[in-house]
């Protein structure tokens, strides 16, 4: 497969790529044409049907298509010129060709994080993540391949699993080398404090936001998941329980990046390092893997509020 990130201006192709949307549209002659952005598991690329021939048999955004044409240049970034398309059904295809995936594999990942679940002594939080990882098989399903984000970071299959195992470890560092935090505690808020996110993010391959992650977001929805699960458990502490809320309504930090309250405990400041720590080192590292070849200055980044470069 010709995937996106080898591609070259000049290439001649013919692949098969997932139409990730499609719109039609008009050029400044009145002429109607397509504007694309086609997509495999390693990137995305811009395509334009200029010639709605005969060859351009009909497809929707959402469809996996067989195009031909060549690679481009406009304004510096590669343009697919498609002379030929035809829509392909998905059962010929394997979806993990198209789909950014998480570079570890999944059931290890996920046999981590059960070890972190089963170090957790308090009883209550015990049966509380194993209410949600252990015993319930579509959520179980659902956390194993859902992303942590639209984009921004660990926007890819299993990209939840990951951040969450990821944070779940600096928060263990934590504990260990801060005593005083409630292990237990900080845990549990680590390993639930994104699950908002299975339904704020729809599945791939959409991976968009849905109504009720628009209207309410994955923090908030996230502890009312874990609200109803902890009022299910007999003898649930109320305040364990708020103070596990706590943590999961401030681990964004502050109120402009998203949390309806700021860190008041020790250990929902610890969750609010850790998951940013994990969250711009990823975003880090996947700047520069888009950018293999590039050991000058990248430009101005927003998120890290600096120019960067990787280290030579």
């Amino acid at each position: 497969m010709n995937y996106i990130n080898t591609l070259r201006e000049g290439d001649n192709i013919t692949d098969i790529y997932f139409c990730k949307s499609k719109i039609v549209a008009q050029s400044k002659t009145g002429k109607t044409y397509y504007s694309l952005v086609l997509q495999d598991k390693t990137g995305v690329i811009d395509g334009k049907v200029w010639d709605l021939s005969n060859a351009i048999e009909h497809f929707d955004a959402m469809d996996y298509i067989k195009v031909s044409g060549q690679i481009t240049s406009f304004n510096n970034s590669l343009q697919f010129n498609i002379k030929r398309a035809q829509r392909i059904q998905e059962s010929e295809v394997d979806i993990s060709d198209y789909m950014p995936t998480s570079e570890y594999n999944t059931e290890e990942m996920y046999s981590e994080l059960k070890k972190f679940i089963d170090s957790v002594e308090e009883e209550h939080l015990k049966k509380l993540l194993y209410s949600f990882f252990v015993e319930d098989d579509q959520f179980i399903k659902k956390f194993k391949r859902h992303s942590a984000a639209k984009s921004v970071h660990h926007g890819f299959i299993g990209g939840l699993l990951e951040h969450t195992l990821s944070v779940t470890r600096i928060c263990d560092f934590f504990s260990k080398n801060y005593p005083m935090l409630n292990r237990d505690l900080l845990l549990t808020a680590a390993i639930c404090h994104d699950i908002g996110k299975l339904y704020e993010i729809s599945d791939f391959p959409q991976n968009d936001y849905t109504d009720e992650g628009n209207l309410l977001g994955h923090i908030v929805m996230g502890t009312m998941m874990v609200r109803d699960r902890a009022n299910a458990i007999e003898g649930f502490p109320h305040l364990l329980l708020g103070e596990l809320e706590h943590c999961i309504l401030a681990h964004h930090g502050k109120l402009e990046f998203g949390s309806p309250k700021k860190p008041g405990l020790m250990e929902a400041m610890a969750l609010a390092y850790a998951d940013d720590t994990d969250a711009k080192m990823e975003s880090f590292k996947e700047l520069l893997l888009a950018n293999p070849d590039n050991n000058e200055w990248l430009g101005f980044q927003k998120l890290f509020d600096s120019n960067v470069r990787r280290t030579i």
